[in-house]
Parts: C-alpha cells; structure tokens; sequence
C-alpha cells in the first residue's frame, strides 16, 4: 500500500476565489502574509511575504454532522497549482509535529487514532492507520491550534486484469 498526500479539491479553492462564502457564509478576509505560518491548503506550500491571502472557515467534510470540524485555514488570493506530489510530505509541513488522526467511512473520528506525531513519521503512522480496516482516511492538523492542513489517502495498487500467469 502507498499513501497520497490530498489537497483542498480545486473546486473548493475555485468557488473562494471567484468571491464564494466560506463553510460559514463570509467572504473569505483578505490579509498579506508576514512570511512562514501561512501555509496555502490548495498548493501545498507556504504562502510567501508579501504575498496576498485568504483566511477562512473550512470544514473539509462532505456534510454537517456532529464530527465535521470547521476552522481557519489559509489560501493564496490568487490561484495557484494543486498540490500534484501526492506520494510526497508536502513542503508546507514544516513544524516539528503534527496530529495524525483516522476518520471511519461515516466521516467520524476514529476514537483512539489521533496521536501527536513528529514530522519524519507522519507518513508511516498515516501508513499504519489506513491499514487499519475502520479508517477510510487521515487528517494532517496542527499540532497547536487543530488546524486542519491536508488529508492523506490509502492508494491501491492498479489491478492488472488482463495479466496473465507468471512465467
């Protein structure tokens, strides 16, 4: 099994950019970023000194439900490229750890799967939670605030149907 590090879908992303509300229905707040603590939840990187961004409410979950955590989250102003290096921690993870939490089907947390994890090891403790049969996949938050940053998936390896008997 390998893992895939998730970025905000782009329809999200596109839907803040063009003027759309919030998971609270605000506009999202425009501020210029200082430097590093900005990370960009579509590309996956740092958003730059200087450089213009959204901070909103985000609930990355498919629908309202007593688990769906709702909180800040970060966007450049402008849009930017989904984050593409999926088997790869992304480089806006750059604190010392992180919480490494496991969500079941229904969207709910995983009770007794979230742990405060270094950052060298949050792709092997994701690893060993979506090997887990109750977990569907993985949030990456923050540490200190319980932000959420990226979701990590389970990828299977491609079925080879027409593959005949090894010779």
């Amino acid at each position: 099994m390998t893992i895939a590090f998730i970025a905000m879908p782009t329809k999200d992303a596109a839907h803040l950019w063009n003027g759309g509300a919030d998971a609270y229905g605000h506009r999202p707040e425009t501020k210029v970023s200082d430097g590093p603590g900005h990370p960009c939840r579509h590309c996956l990187k740092n958003i730059d000194a200087g450089q213009e961004l959204l901070v909103l409410a985000y609930r990355p979950f498919p629908d309202l439900q007593p688990y769906a955590e709702t909180g800040p989250i970060f966007l450049h102003k402008e849009p930017c490229e989904r984050y593409a290096a999926q088997e790869i921690l992304p480089p806006m993870l750059s604190s010392t750890d992180y919480i490494v939490r496991g969500y079941g089907r229904d969207d709910r947390i995983v009770y007794g799967s979230g742990a405060v994890t270094p950052t060298e090891k949050i792709a092997s403790r994701a690893a060993e939670l979506l090997a887990r049969d109750d977990i569907a996949y993985v949030h990456v938050r923050s540490a200190r605030n319980n932000c959420y940053q990226c979701r990590v998936d389970k990828v299977e390896a491609p079925a080879f149907a027409d593959a005949g008997p090894a010779i």
